[in-house]
C-alpha cells in the first residue's frame, strides 16, 4: 500500500444550508456531483475534485473536533481573504509558522470543524502583522 494524497474531509451538520453557504459563499468552493446516498448533504468541490463532504441530518457529537483537530488547504491572496472574512464576520487566527514564514488563517465553519488556509510566505503582510 502507498498512500497518493488526501481525498476528502466529511462534516456533518444540522443545517445545510448555512453549511452550504459557508463553503460556497465565504471559502469560494463549488457544489457538484454527489452519489444518490440515502441521508442529505452536499460534495464541495475545490481544483476539480470533491475535498470536503457534507453530512447532514444526523445529531451533531458533543465534541466536533472528536480526535481531528482541523483541515487545512492551501490558499491565495492573504489579504482579500482576511478582508472577506471580516467582511462575514468570521473571527479567524493570523499566524506565521515558525521556521517558514507560511502565512495561516485559522477559524470554524458554523458545525464548529476548525480550519486553517495556508498562504505562500512571500505573500505581502498584511497590515498590522
Amino acid at each position: 500500500m502507498a498512500i497518493r494524497g488526501l481525498n476528502h474531509f466529511t462534516v456533518l451538520t444540522e443545517d445545510l444550508e448555512a453549511t452550504r453557504a459557508f463553503y460556497i459563499g465565504i471559502l469560494g468552493f463549488t457544489e457538484g456531483p454527489r452519489p444518490p446516498l440515502n441521508f442529505p448533504g452536499a460534495w464541495f468541490y475545490a481544483g476539480g475534485e470533491p475535498v470536503v463532504h457534507i453530512v447532514a441530518g444526523s445529531r451533531m457529537p458533543d465534541d466536533p473536533a472528536g480526535a481531528v483537530d482541523h483541515m487545512a488547504f492551501s490558499a491565495t491572496d492573504l489579504k482579500g481573504t482576511m478582508a472577506k472574512l471580516k467582511a462575514k464576520g468570521v473571527k479567524f487566527e493570523l499566524r506565521r509558522q515558525a521556521g517558514y514564514g507560511t502565512w495561516q488563517i485559522f477559524f470554524h465553519d458554523p458545525n464548529g470543524a476548525k480550519l486553517e488556509l495556508d498562504f505562500a510566505p512571500d505573500e505581502p503582510a498584511p497590515a498590522g502583522a
